[in-house]
């Protein structure tokens, strides 16, 4: 069956279009059905509905953030605390806050931050990024990168 549907649609594509549409106005409506009854359909499992827990957290009062250049292709750790504004090369970053899974200062981290190039005078970023997933709330800047390592304690 499916050979004649492929034979098909080269002689469609392969003829004049007044040929071409001669064609068409003779297509066989059964080719149609018997292709659609023939093939197999998955349907789709209805999704769970997952109970989302809360994630409790503590707050620290630093922050170690990592700066990279990618022209020069040069990094820098840089310790930064709450409420304080640091410049790496041409940026300014300000840590407003920072957060960790509660009882666990080494797993993720995440950090409200407000990043400014000193050229520019509005924020390249303003928000929270995570360390476990740095893309999904990144800086866009076309020379800088800057994403957050973890939370520090006092």
């Amino acid at each position: 069956m499916t050979s004649r549907i492929a034979l098909f649609l080269v002689a469609i594509m392969t003829a004049s279009p007044g040929t071409a549409q001669s064609l068409l106005d003779a297509i066989d409506t059964e080719i149609i059905v018997e292709t659609l009854s023939e093939s197999e359909y998955t349907i789709p499992v209805p999704y769970q509905e997952v109970e989302l827990q809360p994630v409790i957290s503590d707050v620290a009062q630093a922050a170690l953030l990592r700066g990279l250049d990618r022209i020069n292709g040069t990094a820098l750790d840089i310790e930064i605390t709450v409420g304080e504004t640091v410049t790496f090369e041409r940026l300014e970053v300000t840590l407003l806050a920072c957060r960790y899974p509660q009882g666990d200062i080494n797993s993720d981290a995440f950090a409200q931050l407000i990043i400014k190039d000193i050229r520019e005078d509005a924020p390249r970023f303003i928000g929270w990024m995570f360390a476990s997933s740095p893309a999904l709330s990144a800086l866009d800047h076309p020379r800088y990168d800057v994403w957050v390592l973890s939370c520090q304690s006092s």
